[in-house]
């Protein structure tokens, strides 16, 4: 089942970066994480699993960044 909010696979560079770093230095689990920043656990354990095997930089290639107002508005169909 898939959660509402931003679009699937369209998260920042900068979120992910983030979101692995909760993990992998602040010392609290994926499932933690993932409830805290309202992301897929295995979403954000693929990208853990990602950082760790050195390959990190590829995830997310293949899509367009979102705008601003795309987030914002995935953020109030959220709300």
């Amino acid at each position: 089942m898939r959660t509402k909010g931003i679009p699937q696979g369209r998260y920042t560079k900068e979120l992910r970066e983030e979101a692995v770093k909760l993990v992998t230095e602040g010392q609290i689990s994926v499932d933690q994480a993932a409830a805290q920043l309202s992301l897929p656990k295995s979403t954000l354990g693929n990208w853990v699993k990602a950082s760790k095997a050195g390959k990190f930089g590829n995830i997310g290639k293949t899509y367009r960044p979102l705008t601003d107002i795309e987030l914002e508005l995935a953020r109030t169909k959220k709300d």
